[in-house]
């Protein structure tokens, strides 16, 4: 698993706020960004996302998680 695309994949769930959006602005499907999620958060052995059949609620983006990852975001490359 590339932890840093997972990564890349949660934070875009949460400021595109679900799958479907963080998958186009990512130019993949919303199953491989729903795959990379969850397999962050089996090697993180956490549940990052609240998911129901209607909406994915983010964790606080305060908490320390966002927050750890949050600092090296900035330096990811982004998609043009």
């Amino acid at each position: 698993m590339d932890k840093f695309e997972s990564m890349r994949a949660f934070v875009q769930v949460v400021e595109a706020g679900g799958f479907a959006a963080a998958a186009r602005e990512m130019g993949v499907s919303r199953s491989a960004v729903n795959k990379l999620v969850m397999n962050l958060e089996a090697a993180l052995q956490v549940q990052l996302l609240q998911r129901t059949t209607r909406k994915v609620t983010p964790p606080r983006r305060d908490g320390p998680f966002m927050s750890a990852v949050g600092q090296f975001w900035p330096m990811w490359p982004r998609p043009s």
